[in-house]
């Protein structure tokens, strides 16, 4: 299963009219893996996730969800039986109660868990008989969530799953995915600009920055790649061009330069050497600031 692709996108390009939301957006998410979702507001997240769900057809390029084309009639179809999705409105019907709601989703899926039913309506402790209309925005999301959980679904797909929602709330649904993927073997690809979650459940991420994926894979292997060189000198720092592969971006405060790089430290080091600099720290970088700082260089 590990070697399976869940998700793959090629190029990827969607356009409206004379904007560009996606431009040229590439993509691989194992199954059985969590991946985290990040970009600013605006980046394109929704737009890729409504492309994957065949919801919007790509300008050009490809996508595979679960091995399918999703702008595949017949191949959509087979997509959303197999796929659960929890969109950020928390799409329900607001007439019903909670058990209708629960029902009437049932009904569409024959691989329906009633054991799993069970399990979170006790864990998320639903109104059987309340309003979904009356329902406050943190039930709303227990219960489209369970709604995409208990249908035995390959791959979960979430829209900013926890927008809106108190810390509380917040650690009671990331656990239940978390556990969830443990015991079922599940794919989870989830949206979200809150870089704590991601980096609270996540295995890897893919990073969104106007329609392109500017960092992407798995998240020990980032936190293995990416460092901070701090070099001084003994008067004011100089204005380099590195040409060590990796640099991501070099900022300068008296006699420190700040370098970000993407590849290790030692083509950074060799370089420093060259320069002049009287020391160099190496320090491991966040996951918070892998995403301001690349985020930053690309404006």
């Amino acid at each position: 299963m590990a070697d399976q692709l869940a998700i793959e996108a090629a190029d990827l390009r969607k356009n409206y009219g004379a904007t560009e939301a996606l431009r040229g957006l590439n993509l691989e998410v194992p199954a059985g893996s969590i991946c985290g979702f990040l970009g600013r507001n605006g980046a394109g997240k929704t737009t890729t996730i409504k492309i994957l769900l065949g919801i919007a057809r790509p300008t050009s390029g490809r996508a595979r969800v679960l091995g399918r084309a999703p702008e595949d009639i017949n191949a959509g179809v087979q997509i959303r039986q197999r796929t659960g999705f929890v969109s950020e409105e928390k799409d329900l019907y607001e007439y019903m109660t909670v058990e209708e709601m629960i029902r009437f989703t049932a009904a569409f899926f024959p691989r329906w868990r009633r054991d799993l039913e069970q399990s979170y309506r006790h864990t998320f402790q639903l109104p059987p008989d309340g309003k979904i209309k009356a329902l406050s925005r943190g039930a709303r999301t227990k219960l489209a969530l369970l709604l995409a959980l208990c249908r035995d679904a390959e791959l979960l797909v979430l829209d900013e799953p926890t927008s809106g929602l108190d810390p509380t709330m917040i650690e009671q649904i990331l656990q239940t995915l978390v556990s969830h993927v443990a015991s079922q073997e599940t794919t989870v690809f989830f949206s979200s600009h809150q870089i704590a979650e991601v980096d609270q459940i996540a295995d890897r991420i893919a990073l969104i920055d106007r329609g392109r994926a500017v960092v992407a894979g798995p998240l020990d292997d980032l936190r293995e790649r990416y460092r901070r060189i701090q070099l001084v000198f003994d008067g004011d720092a100089p204005q380099p061009a590195f040409r060590a592969a990796g640099v991501v971006r070099v900022r300068r405060e008296g006699r420190v330069l700040s370098v970000l790089s993407s590849a290790g430290s030692q083509g950074v080091l060799d370089e420093a050497r060259a320069l002049g600099s009287v020391s160099a720290n190496v320090l491991p970088v966040t996951l918070k600031e892998i995403f301001l700082e690349t985020l930053t260089a690309e404006d």
